[in-house]
């Protein structure tokens, strides 16, 4: 089954770009108060890509056998996978102050690019890997 890895890691890199853009455009145009963002169409979209984003996820750690809560730096993107969602919710929940909005949005798209900075080093430090001892 490993040799499937070249074409899940990549359907996961696709996903990861596509989810991250469309988080990222929907934010955006939330900010300068356009409401489509806000249309199902695109919230069911998202929730697609996310879907099969998070199932590509499975499948790489089943095929490469390395698992959050055994591995850190996997622990280490489920964690802020959950600060991610936590920050998105409340980044385009309704009701909110525009400006609790708009920083919620920024920290979250902050954690996306760390959850990267951590799946690109294969270290729970991500980006900062480097500074480690």
């Amino acid at each position: 089954m490993i040799e499937l890895y070249p074409e899940v890691r990549l359907v996961h890199i696709v996903a990861v770009v596509a989810s991250g853009g469309l988080f990222l455009l929907r934010g955006l145009a939330l900010n300068l108060g356009f409401a489509w963002p806000r249309a199902a169409p695109l919230r069911y979209l998202s929730y697609s890509v996310d879907t099969l984003l998070l199932a590509a996820a499975i499948l790489l750690t089943t095929l490469v056998e390395q698992y959050p809560f055994l591995h850190a730096w996997l622990t280490v993107k489920v964690l802020l996978l959950v600060a991610y969602i936590a920050l998105g919710i409340l980044a385009f929940r309704q009701g909110r102050p525009r400006a609790v909005r708009l920083g919620c949005w920024l920290a979250a798209l902050a954690v996306y690019g760390f959850i990267v900075s951590v799946a690109r080093a294969h270290h729970p430090l991500g980006l900062f890997s480097g500074l480690a001892g």
